[in-house]
């Protein structure tokens, strides 16, 4: 099989006009740039170069394959530039999955903002609840909340999620906020439920102690789908957990308002997965980087 390093010495050979010329250009002896030629022209059975101590002359089949090589070896190089600029340009198709929440109001826009960076990025972005593997789906990369047991996979910490009690404020002027998790049971409470039950368990932990307790909450409300009990909650409709992700703008707003800010659910990190930090190419490290620095400034 024909080496490249011969078909390259053949080029440049051709070029210089001479074998001598061709080896001080790619760094080795007349001797080696001789044997070079020879296995390359036994190698494909024909003979390339009539040569002379003056002068070199393509045969017939060697201005055919001079023309064929050129071609050939720039489009290696034209392969191995764009290899090596993936390494230090984000660019290629970066394939990323995560929980349809957090991807519609935090991944998604990342991405949008790594693309107007980088406009030789292309984005794929799947949104599921499930779990993906990221091996077997073919994924750059994962956000998920909540730990991993793969071993075949790195996770960079992002933030730590958890998720609070909250209510429109139309809601709190017309009752009372609670003082208590107790005071929950006595309150109109949005339940996410894939049964069809209107009431849930919420499980709660003490920021400063971390006791735990448990309170069963109903209401009037309940749904399987979490945008839709925060579009209840924004109505007024009732008190609704949700992630502090997922309310994050609304907090801000004043358009919701944590109620028993002492008491929320347990913190789950919020993590990115990746096969491995070998060879990582520059849209995944540049998607990785730019997660964390957009989840550094989240408050949680």
């Amino acid at each position: 099989m024909v080496e490249l390093a011969d078909m390259r010495f053949f080029v440049s050979a051709v070029a210089c006009g001479s074998l001598s010329a061709a080896g001080r250009e790619l760094g080795f002896s007349p001797a080696v740039g001789s044997k070079r030629l020879s296995r390359l022209e036994a190698d494909l059975g024909v003979r390339l170069l009539q040569r002379s101590s003056r002068r070199l002359a393509l045969t017939e089949e060697g201005a055919i394959y001079y023309e064929r090589c050129q071609v050939i070896l720039a489009e290696v190089d034209d392969a191995e530039v764009a290899v090596g600029r993936g390494r230090h340009e984000a660019q290629g198709v970066l394939r990323v999955s995560s929980p349809v929440a957090l991807g519609r109001r935090w991944i998604g826009p990342a991405l949008a903002e790594l693309a107007a960076m980088a406009p030789r990025l292309t984005v794929q972005l799947m949104l599921s609840d499930q779990i993906v593997d990221l091996i077997e789906g073919g994924l750059d990369c994962s956000v998920r909340i909540g730990g991993t047991a793969d071993s075949r996979l790195i996770a960079r910490h992002l933030t730590d999620n958890r998720r609070i009690i909250c209510a429109a404020p139309a809601y709190l002027a017309k009752r009372c906020a609670p003082q208590t998790p107790e005071h929950l049971a006595k309150h109109d409470c949005i339940v996410m439920s894939r049964s069809g039950v209107a009431h849930a368990d919420w499980r709660l932990e003490q920021r400063d102690t971390g006791a735990l307790t448990t309170v069963r909450v109903k209401g009037r409300f309940a749904t399987d789908n979490g945008e839709l009990a925060h579009d209840w909650a924004l109505a007024g409709l009732g008190l609704v957990r949700r992630s502090i992700l997922d309310v994050a703008d609304e907090l801000a707003s004043g358009r919701l308002v944590e109620v028993l800010p002492q008491w929320a659910g347990p913190r789950a990190p919020v993590q990115v997965l990746y096969a491995s930090r070998r060879h990582l190419p520059a849209r995944v490290r540049l998607f990785i980087d730019h997660l964390a620095a957009m989840f550094a400034r989240v408050a949680t």
